[in-house]
């Protein structure tokens, strides 16, 4: 799976090059491979489930530029139809036909969203939906999750994960005392610490915002009790329930995790897919809540590049293909097949090791287990992955460069990409002490 003779001349040259010209050498942190040691790989192509580095390496990917890629990189008929929109023009800063078809599928797909602004990343959705909640709440106070990420606003860089948690940094410098003291957390999946913050502040409290299976801590699934009670909760005491499903929209379900665990939030943000690899992001809810946001109502927020045809464009072509029958079914099987033969490598040659999917997400951690929130996460074995990722890397197979992300896999993975990723992990672990 990789070149005869694997080497990174290239890569560390052009590396070197870039942090005298960007902090740290890249334009967001987690590229760095700080946690995992060593120098990252600079990327020269995509396609498929693969990526070719400038050095002429060849990898089986499972980052999936951090989720878009569910169809498989550079998609021919993504492209395809980008390359005919791009003739139209690059950017409108107008009305555009297809904001209103992309929007009808979102629409249509998700069961939170009778309408919906798009924006231009994650944490812009983000910031635009918490302003949003507390505009129609008429309160202040939110309450997230520890290890959750919902991008690097202020307000959330709050025991955040992502990338905040791999450079260990427990908050960020620069963000105001008084930007955080709105900002209540509690442990991941503990009802009983979010009931304790609601009798603390009742009727203070905007929204509950939390990633419906966590991506940013390393891969975590909710329990179904969890979110129910999240939505009992909120309801009574008048909060919103907010999903970051930026990860997770139509990547688990055509629907999102909301339609897969059928639990309705009253605000929803989405992104990565939705834009098919282009910058986009959006968020949506119901209709009585997204009528505040401006021009229809007070709540201001716009951007220019927001609703770019490009973007519009490759998501619409991506949301079809995602429509298509057995889609999931298929996204399911080969990363199950892919878990389950990792687990069972680890637990035959003796490492700790807990695991897990749902559909095309996926993580895994260096410990027994079982890992439900981000305390227990962090108790994984970060030294062991470390150089278990390094291993990996050099035998053709690039993982999340780090512990505390989910990996993706795409419609483009098949056995063939199994089976080498398997044979490379067996050919590690081999190799690592217990």
């Amino acid at each position: 799976m990789v070149a005869p003779v694997w080497h990174t001349t290239e890569s560390q040259r052009i590396f070197n090059q870039a942090q005298r010209l960007m902090p740290g050498g890249v334009s967001s942190p987690v590229r760095a491979f700080k946690s995992v040691g060593g120098q990252p790989i600079v990327f020269d192509r995509v396609q498929g489930a693969y990526a070719w580095d400038v050095d002429g390496n060849r990898y089986v990917d499972y980052v999936g530029t951090w989720g878009p890629a569910i169809c498989g990189h550079a998609h021919p008929e993504v492209i395809e139809a980008i390359c005919t929109a791009a003739q139209k023009g690059t950017s409108f800063g107008a009305p555009c036909r297809l904001e209103n078809v992309l929007a009808e599928m979102v629409i249509a797909a998700v069961p939170s969203i009778e309408m919906v602004r798009f924006v231009n990343s994650g944490t812009e959705a983000c910031m635009g939906a918490l302003r949003l909640a507390r505009a129609f709440t008429g309160r202040e106070k939110i309450l997230k999750f520890e290890g959750c990420y919902h991008g690097h606003a202020d307000t959330f860089l709050v025991k955040a994960g992502s990338g905040v948690a791999t450079l260990g940094l427990p908050d960020s410098p620069g963000v105001p005392k008084s930007v955080t003291a709105a900002t209540l957390t509690a442990p991941y999946n503990d009802l009983t610490a979010v009931k304790a913050l609601f009798r603390e502040y009742p009727g203070e409290i905007a929204t509950v915002i939390l990633e419906p299976v966590v991506g940013n801590a390393g891969f975590i699934l909710p329990q179904r009790e969890f979110l129910m009670g999240l939505r009992e909760i909120t309801q009574q005491d008048g909060a919103l329930l907010m999903f970051d499903e930026v990860m997770t929209g139509f990547r688990i379900h055509y629907g999102g995790a909301q339609a897969y665990f059928d639990i309705t939030p009253d605000l929803t943000t989405l992104g990565k897919i939705i834009g098919g690899g282009l910058p986009v992001g959006a968020y949506g809810g119901r209709r009585e809540i997204m009528e505040l946001v401006a021009p229809a109502g007070p709540m201001y927020q716009a951007g220019t590049l927001s609703g770019n045809p490009l973007a519009m464009t490759a998501g619409i072509k991506t949301l079809e293909l995602l429509g298509k029958p057995g889609v999931y079914e298929q996204l399911e099987q080969v990363t199950s097949r892919l878990v389950q033969g990792l687990q069972g490598i680890a637990d035959e040659l003796g490492h700790p090791m807990c695991s897990g999917n749902l559909s095309g997400m996926f993580g895994f951690f260096f410990t027994p287990g079982p890992v439900t929130n981000y305390e227990q996460a962090k108790a994984s074995d970060v030294q062991k992955f470390s150089r278990f990722h390094r291993g990996m890397l050099e035998r053709g197979i690039y993982l999340a460069p780090s512990q505390f992300e989910a990996g993706f896999t795409s419609l483009a993975h098949g056995e063939a990409e199994v089976d080498a990723t398997l044979a490379a992990a067996r050919e590690v672990l081999s190799a690592l002490p217990r």
